[in-house]
């Protein structure tokens, strides 16, 4: 799904602050964000534990909002949205793709690509969903319930699953986190190719430089501020 954006920048944040917590000691995660993210690039957002990037993530994929600044992605004003407007704005518009994998336990492969499409309006969702899964070498298991499914298969039915809708933006936080070295890379050989053959934009969260640097650009958080911006 394609929308408008101010020029080429699919991602637009300025002096974008994060705030937790009410009372005499809250905690200020966010100090001052300003970042661009063009249209079909690869961004790594690379930091510590504890340096701001998962929060970063949040506020720019709309899942937390931001406690000041300005944050437009994919051409909509994220700080004019409540929690249920920000849900819809993600539907179609954004990808996500988290350690975790965080697939529905109860639905199979199929099901678990097929069911977002389906919310987020597109019809042949479930012809869809074959054919994503079919492209990430699970054609065969698409009957499959994620217990049935190793690690490095269920990451990769979230991949089929984040880029079943074509979104203009895809998120991937630690997507390797949860993997061996091995299952790791040729995850991330997946998603590298998959976001080359739509067309997305991707940004990946992690603290690992080896992986940070297969990205266009290399974004450095540190105590809640960009401390470098270089390109890859």
């Amino acid at each position: 799904m394609v929308d408008s954006v101010s020029g080429d920048m699919v991602i637009a944040a300025r002096n974008v602050t994060l705030t937790l917590g009410t009372g005499p000691s809250p905690t200020t995660i966010l100090k001052g964000i300003d970042l661009d993210i063009a249209r079909g690039t690869s961004v790594a957002l690379l930091g510590a534990s504890g340096s701001g990037k998962s929060s970063l993530m949040a506020v720019l994929s709309g899942l937390e909002q931001a406690s000041g600044g300005s944050v437009m992605v994919t051409g909509l004003d994220f700080g004019t949205l409540d929690e249920d407007a920000l849900a819809r704005a993600r539907r179609g518009r954004i990808g996500i793709v988290l350690q975790a994998f965080h697939l529905l336990p109860t639905m199979t492969a199929r099901e678990n690509v097929a069911v977002p499409m389906e919310l987020a309006g597109m019809a042949d969702a479930f012809a869809r969903a074959d054919a994503e899964l079919e492209s990430v070498g699970l054609g065969h298991r698409l009957n499959h319930y994620p217990s049935q499914l190793s690690g490095g298969e269920q990451q990769r039915v979230a991949i089929a699953r984040a880029l079943g809708p074509r979104p203009a933006l895809v998120f991937a936080d630690e997507p390797t986190g949860n993997l061996d070295a091995a299952t790791g890379a040729a995850v991330m050989d997946l998603l590298f190719d998959r976001r080359a053959a739509t067309g997305a934009t991707l940004v990946v969260i992690t603290h690992d430089p080896s992986l940070a640097a297969r990205c266009d650009r290399v974004v450095t958080l540190g105590d809640g501020v960009i401390v470098s911006d270089t390109p890859s």
